[in-house]
């Protein structure tokens, strides 16, 4: 082609969604040619029953002009048949996102001039808009014609937080429950990102994301783990041990020296992670050591050096099992109280006879 643009990576079985800007829409199979009209407002890989991804709408009517606002999802359809998110003919799509979490943004609408009409800008909330059929009318934003809508500020998710998971096999996240599960995400949760080169980042759990190749650990961001990380220093050519709880970093960092020799060995999540060391070169009848990472090394920032895990050459370091773990804290379980019985107020006692004290002592 000599005019294309890049939507997405799919597979040769995959299905499209395409939806234009008139409002009809159809699933097809993606294909290496293959007209599907003109106008094209969104284009991605369909994904049946999905009922998290929702589509903010807004359009303009084409038999009455009037603007209507909508959410709903797309969940399932036949194939290469066309259907219409609008309520007629003619209609435009004036605004549209698609939010994989079902995210509801604040926009700013603009009106055209005309008499009598005050307020020309007015901001929505997609938020206060029901979540309906694909095929619903959708409510009506207003009558009159519009100028422009921008978009005011990113919205949250309004179906609560969502499961991403991390297929080693494609080194992709998804949705699909397939590879190992990083947890329920929110709109400002982060994944957090290491390699084996040594560096260390933030990154967000949108599905077309692109990581490293030397991945080395990746999952939900969180500062209460400790990481135990064991590298070869090529400049200072020995062992080097370091303890670091992990910290919010947009921009790239790295926890290992950088230096052409320099190599990653080994990294540890266990709160009590035990080492066996083995030494080799002349120190290689030297007797094995086991060493406890939390007594040997302080918890510091990952931008520290580090521990010099050794003297003596090393030939080896391995991970063997812990024998301490971290006390879990159960709450203690109250026990049911009982209603508590209305105190009876003593009764009024004669004071005693001055010839009698009856054990008490004399009132004077």
């Amino acid at each position: 082609m000599k005019k294309d643009q890049v939507v997405c990576d799919c597979s040769e079985s995959a299905d499209i969604l395409v939806i234009r800007k008139s409002g009809k829409y159809l699933i097809t199979k993606v294909s290496e040619k293959q007209f599907v009209g003109k106008d094209i407002e969104y284009a991605w890989v369909f994904k049946k029953n999905d009922e998290r991804t929702i589509f903010n709408i807004i359009y303009r009517d084409g038999e009455t002009g009037i603007i209507y606002i909508k959410r709903c999802a797309i969940t399932g359809m036949t194939r290469d048949k066309e259907y219409d998110l609008t309520k007629s003919e003619g209609s435009r799509i004036l605004y549209m996102s698609v939010n994989p979490n079902g995210e509801a943004e604040s926009i700013k609408v603009t009106l055209k001039p005309r008499p009598r009409v005050k307020n020309l800008i007015f901001d929505i909330e997609f938020s206060d808009t029901d979540i309906k059929g694909k095929s619903s009318i959708g409510n009506i934003l207003t009558r009159y014609p519009v100028h422009k809508i921008e978009l005011k500020e990113k919205g949250t998710s309004t179906l609560g937080d969502k499961k991403i998971w991390w297929d080693p096999s494609i080194q992709r996240l998804n949705y699909d429950g397939k590879g190992e599960c990083l947890g329920e995400f929110s709109e400002k949760d982060k994944i957090l990102v290491m390699t084996q080169s040594g560096i260390i980042r933030l990154s967000g759990y949108e599905l077309s994301t692109h990581f490293e190749e030397d991945l080395l650990s990746i999952r939900k961001f969180d500062t209460s783990p400790v990481f135990t990380v064991v590298y070869y220093d090529g400049e200072q050519k020995h062992h080097y041990i370091k303890r670091f709880l992990a910290e919010a970093t947009e921009k790239p960092a790295r926890f290992i020296e950088e230096h052409s020799k320099t190599r990653f060995v080994l990294i540890s999540e266990h709160d009590y992670p035990r080492l066996e060391i083995k030494f080799g070169g002349k120190h290689k009848k030297r007797e094995t050591e086991i060493i406890e990472a939390a007594d040997f090394i302080a918890i510091k920032s990952f931008k520290a050096k580090g521990k010099r895990l050794s003297n003596f050459e090393v030939a080896a370091v391995t991970e063997l099992k812990p024998k301490r773990f971290k006390e879990k804290i159960v709450p203690p379980v109250s026990e049911p109280q009982l209603p508590k019985e209305k105190e009876s107020k003593p009764a009024k006692q004669d004071l005693p006879d001055s010839g009698d004290t009856g054990g008490q002592m004399s009132l004077f």
